[in-house]
C-alpha cells in the first residue's frame, strides 16, 4: 500500500461541509483510501484542529476517515528551511516558513502524493510532488 498526504484544505472542506468542495473532497478521499494509506502531519493536524472544541473531537474526526498522523522526518524539516530561504530570496514577504512548505517538504521526502486544492506554492516549490487535485 502506498501513502498519500492530505492537505488541510481537503479536510476542512469535509469538517465545515463546504458547499463548493465537500463532495469532491469526500469522493477523492474515499477513492484513494481504497489503495493507499491516508496521512496527515502535525501541521495539518494543527490547522484543522482550530474548528474543534477538544482533542478528542479532532482525533475522532480523523479516525473516522481512516487517517493516520505522521511525525515529520527531519529531512522534511531541513528541506522546509531550504525552501523558505528560496522563497525569501525571491522577495517572499513572510518572516517564518509557511505551512505549505512543511506539508510539501513532507510529501517530497516521503515520496507521497498530495491531495490538495491549493496548487500555487506546491507547484512552484515542490514540482516533484504529484498533486491530486480538482481538474
Amino acid at each position: 500500500m502506498n501513502g498519500v498526504l492530505i492537505d488541510s484544505c481537503v479536510l476542512l472542506d469535509l469538517f465545515t461541509d463546504d458547499a463548493n468542495w465537500a463532495d469532491w473532497s469526500e469522493s477523492i478521499l474515499e477513492r484513494y483510501s481504497q489503495t493507499n494509506t491516508l496521512y496527515i502531519n502535525s501541521i495539518v493536524y494543527t490547522e484543522v484542529s482550530i474548528g474543534f472544541e477538544n482533542i478528542e473531537e479532532v482525533d475522532s474526526a480523523i479516525s473516522q476517515i481512516g487517517i493516520k498522523v505522521l511525525e515529520m522526518p527531519r529531512e522534511a524539516l531541513f528541506l522546509t528551511g531550504k525552501i523558505f530561504l528560496k522563497y525569501r530570496r525571491s522577495k517572499g514577504k513572510k518572516t517564518s516558513p509557511l505551512p505549505d512548505f512543511f506539508i510539501g517538504a513532507h510529501a517530497s521526502v516521503s515520496r507521497f502524493d498530495l491531495i490538495t486544492r491549493d496548487l500555487g506554492k506546491y507547484k512552484t516549490y515542490f514540482p516533484q510532488v504529484k498533486l491530486i487535485r480538482p481538474l
